[in-house]
């Protein structure tokens, strides 16, 4: 009687099963998340914040862009608002501010036009970053993350004398620790004492 081999039909099964997994493992790796996300990194760990295109396609754009430019390796955060160097009569807020105002100060980036939570229904909540401004319209590379909830940031809010707010357009998802332990560094004035290095920021 003939013996027929089955051993190569059974490590072609397992061989395209592998295969199959394989392909599917490399899928998912590119659709990992449905929003950008971004790594912060600094040498006391590393921040992760998801952007919201769908909302502030403008203002993602810009920070992608600056992103991809290299803009942030080296960068800083160097200011931070607290309860003790606030005016009084002012609106008070809590929020530390990075980008590369101190460390590459005088390039010259134009100005994104302005998105206001108006339009894009995004809110200034703990763990929001926003982009830093001027008049309207003079926003760049300049960031801003909000510790706790800060309303007076949004459309129609008390922190900005022009009414129209900050343009939020993402979140922490992940180092709010670290943001936190950064905004309780001494501060002269609203300067931080000792700016925290912002190694680079990179795309996920």
């Amino acid at each position: 009687m003939k013996t027929v081999n089955f051993m190569p039909t059974f490590f072609m099964r397992y061989f395209y099963l592998f295969l199959a997994v394989f392909c599917l493992c490399i899928s998912c790796s590119h659709k990992k998340y449905k929003n950008p996300h971004v790594e912060i990194q600094t040498r006391s760990g590393d921040i992760e914040v998801e952007l919201f295109p769908d909302n502030a396609p403008k203002s993602v754009a810009a920070f992608l862009s600056y992103i991809d430019s290299g803009y942030y390796k080296n960068a800083s955060f160097y200011r931070a608002l607290n309860e003790d160097n606030q005016p009084t009569g002012n609106a008070e807020t809590a929020m530390i501010q990075g980008g590369i105002w101190k460390t590459k100060h005088g390039m010259k980036i134009p100005g994104i036009p302005h998105e206001s939570t108006q339009q894009t229904k995004l809110t200034h909540t703990n763990g929001t970053i926003s982009l830093a401004r001027q008049e309207p319209g003079t926003a760049n590379t300049e960031f801003f993350i909000c510790i706790g909830d800060q309303k007076g940031f949004d459309y129609g809010g008390d922190n900005n004398p022009d009414g129209q707010g900050y343009a939020a357009f993402g979140k922490v998802v992940k180092g709010m620790d670290l943001i936190k332990q950064f905004y309780i560094q001494p501060t002269n004035g609203d300067r931080l004492v000792d700016k925290i290095e912002i190694l680079n920021v990179v795309r996920l």
